[in-house]
């Protein structure tokens, strides 16, 4: 399965889908409101600054499977997401990244592994993966990978479209 073909609803309620990112370079990341790494939505959010012109979004996808971090309702999570940190990328709605109720987004994405040749299961809130401009998942970042590291960046700017 294509990950283009992959159903997503936003965190507002509306059908979504990677195809309407078709040939941009998309960051996925589980993020959580409640976690010890929240504050990497700010580093995030400047990647969305940097890099949005230049074909590129991150795609936030809140998840309450760690600890329980993200209880928040939608809108909850939406007015966090704007008012400490003045989020502007992408939010799907709260989904599951791991076990029985999967998302078939993460079911796919989970197939590849980190810079450790590690592919299953997300380990913590934060982990991220590249989806390149043509739909294959360029790389993994666990957790531990904030969004202004230089092995982040270079890989990013290395699947920028041209």
């Amino acid at each position: 399965m294509s990950l283009y073909d992959i159903p997503l609803r936003t965190l507002s309620g509306g059908e979504t889908s990677l195809a309407d990112y078709r040939g941009k370079a998309v960051l996925v990341v589980n993020v959580a409101s409640k976690c010890g790494q929240t504050p990497q939505y700010a580093g995030l959010e400047e990647l969305q600054q940097k890099y949005a012109r230049r074909g590129f979004t991150v795609l936030g996808a809140p998840c309450n499977q760690f600890g329980g971090q993200e209880p928040g309702t939608a809108e909850e999570i939406e007015a966090f997401c704007a008012t400490t940190y003045g989020v502007t990328f992408p939010m799907l709605d709260k989904l599951e990244v791991n076990g029985d109720s999967r998302h078939p987004l993460y079911q796919e994405l989970t197939q590849t592994p980190d810079a450790e040749g590690r592919a299953g299961d997300v380990q913590w809130n934060f982990e991220k993966f590249l989806v390149a401009p043509d739909g294959t998942v360029a790389a993994r970042f666990r957790t531990s990978t904030t969004p202004d590291s230089p092995d982040l960046v270079t890989t990013l700017e290395q699947h920028l479209p041209t």
